[in-house]
């Protein structure tokens, strides 16, 4: 099966396939404290980086979706990851089953609305293309990623642990209405 990744332009982003040269920023990013303060607090190694790296080009083959690089317009580099995947993480098949979202910005990009632009550009292609619910999972001391997630449509499913943290899982049936 074979599935092409598409392109999205924003007005400062792009989001685009993951390259094999965008694997050591891919790496950078996931050791920076910043970055996975809410994503579990420890930065990943550098075979558990290659593992997700591998598995997101593997994502979009198996689904027709999964995470695209995040490059600013600026700096034509890497500077985080937006989309879809199947999480499977066990917290119940009312999330399990749905595909979930995520996203992640370097820190040097913080506070300047990419990570928003660049979130909600994937959402309306998933939108128009995939449809369906979507699920997301954040640390409830996440203020940013929750405003974000509101923004987007998403309410509170339920608040739970996964690996030991303290999460909440929310839903978001469809597009919030403007």
């Amino acid at each position: 099966m074979s599935r092409h990744v598409p392109t999205i332009n924003t007005a400062r982003t792009t989001l685009r396939a993951m390259r094999p040269s965008d694997f050591d920023r891919y790496v950078e990013i996931w050791s920076m404290p910043e970055v996975v303060r809410f994503t579990g607090g420890a930065p990943r190694s550098r075979d558990l980086c290659w593992q997700k790296f591998l598995s997101n080009a593997g994502h979009w083959q198996m689904t027709g979706f999964g995470q695209w690089a995040v490059e600013d317009h600026d700096g034509k580099r890497m500077i985080g990851q937006t989309g879809f995947f199947y999480g499977a993480r066990g917290v119940g098949e009312d999330f399990d089953a749905v595909p979930e979202a995520g996203w992640v910005l370097s820190p040097e990009v913080h506070g300047k609305g990419l990570g928003r632009e660049a979130t909600r550009a994937a959402h309306d292609w998933f939108d128009r293309v995939i449809t369906g619910p979507l699920v997301c999972m954040i640390e409830p001391a996440h203020a940013v990623s929750l405003h974000l997630a509101e923004a987007l449509g998403y309410v509170l499913m339920r608040d739970t642990v996964y690996e030991g943290a303290e999460v909440r899982l929310l839903l978001r049936k469809s597009p919030p209405q403007i």
